[in-house]
């Protein structure tokens, strides 16, 4: 190749479109040095000024969200800017900034190395961020692995504990499967899109949009169809979907509390970007194939999640699961996108309401684990109320919005959904939803029972009530962080103007 097609390409690359990125990179490395040049007695202000930091660049962002970059294309098709794409880069920003002062409390009861925590967690937030507004199978592919790559690492952070170490194991073997059936099934696509004898043919084919443009010209190939299934696939097992969430229950419970709060909900949520996109866009004309594998995957998805958490006690095991049943919530609204334009706002409504309910349940659990992050029991939950009314108020708001209890946002989102369900025709789909509505209430309010009923049969005799590790006080950043995410779950729930607006796709 000619060296000056390459100075060509570089000098279309425009570095300005991914400043955020950028910044949140060399955010990262700055940890890094700081931990080098700083004395050791001062090395607990490297987390505060991680999460200032993010705090800093996630308001710099809202506030030039509607960036001149809008619409187009940057870095030789690779990227694709967005409004949903900007929604996805405050998403995961937000959610970093929570993992970090989640974080800030799980490793105080750990003899772990701290910074290098922080410098993770934000390098694998501006993965996802990319990721959202990968244009190209390549792109895709790469801050796919990067963030999976890194969430090998902080899964099995607490090395110490044997179920940690577990946890990391099976996410590397289920990851690496995944990773195995996505790319696989990108090899497909870009093999039988390269074919010269048919039509609409590219050697571009792992662009998304000339990859499109073959799909349409050609709607009944059958390797096509066999590379778009293994793709879905791929992703499912990212997004916990039957039948690929077998790896759930077990890293759930080993990973750190912080980071089990970001595989719930931003690696659920990147997950979920990328599936809008390729079913939206990329396999559009493909619509026949798609919907019934992304039908059977929301109604065994919820069947299964809302009725494996019913007998669980580890609370680690009970969020996942019962995070698996909120995938197949997600689901149903990918399902409902291809016929309800609702669907997509209501989608991305669900996931930033899902995200404050859980975020204050994980910050609550971070609150009452032990050094042995993995021994959360419901148990432990007994006498909640009456030693920290605070925690309990936080912990039964989060858990009444992930139920879908009215008012609160949490109802609001699977609301949303089930109007595009409804509008998308999808009866028999919507009918499964709402059995697992109800389902679910039983495992979440037994929770809550936990914490506040049982309290008051064990006051009577002090000693019978069961052994929980020590209680850590919820500091002033915590407190402040966990009564504006209960806070917003409950307003939210009654008045939903300007997130709705905000989350309305352009």
């Amino acid at each position: 190749m000619d060296i000056s097609v390459l100075q060509d390409l570089a000098a279309r690359n425009d570095w300005a479109a991914i400043f955020p990125e950028l910044l949140l990179g060399c955010l990262a490395l700055a940890l890094l040095v700081l931990e080098i040049v700083l004395p050791k007695k001062q090395h607990d202000l490297i987390p505060a000024f991680a999460i200032a930091g993010q705090a800093a660049l996630l308001i710099a962002l809202v506030l030039n969200f509607r960036s001149g970059y809008l619409g187009t294309e940057s870095f030789n098709g690779l990227l694709r800017h967005t409004y949903s794409g900007q929604v996805m880069r405050a998403f995961f920003l937000l959610s970093s900034i929570l993992v970090c002062l989640l974080g800030r409390v799980s490793l105080a009861k750990q003899l772990m190395p701290r910074v290098e925590f922080y410098h993770i967690v934000m390098v694998v937030a501006a993965a996802m961020m990319l990721l959202a507004q990968a244009n190209h199978f390549v792109l895709l592919f790469v801050a796919l692995e990067t963030l999976t790559i890194g969430l090998y690492i902080l899964v099995s952070y607490f090395r110490t504990s044997a179920l940690t170490l577990e946890a990391g194991l099976k996410y590397l073997v289920m990851g690496a499967l995944s990773s195995s059936l996505l790319l696989f099934g990108i090899v497909l696509l870009y093999g039988v899109a390269g074919n010269p004898s048919l039509a609409a043919h590219t050697a571009n084919s792992m662009h998304y949009g000339e990859l499109s443009r073959f799909l349409a010209a050609n709607p009944h190939n059958f390797l096509a169809s066999v590379g778009i299934v293994l793709v879905l696939s791929g992703v499912a097992f990212k997004v916990g979907a039957f039948p690929f969430q077998i790896w759930v229950p077990d890293v759930y419970q080993g990973a750190p509390t912080p980071i089990t709060a970001f595989l719930a909900v931003a690696s659920k949520t990147a997950g979920f970007a990328v599936l809008l996109a390729l079913s939206q866009y990329v396999f559009a004309s493909y619509a026949w194939l798609v919907t019934p594998v992304l039908t059977f995957f929301a109604a065994t998805t919820l069947i299964f999640g809302n009725l494996a958490a019913l007998t669980q006690h580890n609370v680690k095991r009970l969020i996942g699961l019962s995070g698996v049943s909120h995938a197949g919530f997600l689901l149903l609204g990918v399902v409902a996108a291809t016929r309800a334009p609702l669907a997509v706002g209501a989608i991305y409504f669900y996931l930033f309401a899902y995200l404050l309910a859980s975020f204050a349940v994980f910050g609550v659990m971070t609150h009452l684990a032990g050094s042995n992050d993995a021994d959360q029991e419901l148990d432990h939950y007994a006498g909640l109320a009456k030693d920290n009314p605070f925690l309990a108020m936080v912990l039964a708001i989060g858990l009444g919005s992930l139920a879908g209890i009215p008012p609160l946002v949490g109802f609001m989102g699977k609301l949303f959904v089930f109007i595009a369900a409804f509008q998308a025709g999808l009866y028999g789909l919507l009918a499964v939803a709402v059995t697992g509505v109800v389902i679910s209430i039983y495992y979440y309010f037994g929770w809550i029972k936990a914490a506040f009923f049982e309290t008051w049969a064990n006051s009577t005799n002090a000693s019978d009530a069961p052994a929980h590790p020590p209680r850590t006080p919820v500091s002033l950043a915590c407190g402040v962080a966990l009564g504006s995410l209960a806070l917003a779950t409950v307003v939210l729930g009654f008045y939903q103007g300007p997130l709705g607006e905000w989350l309305t796709p352009r």
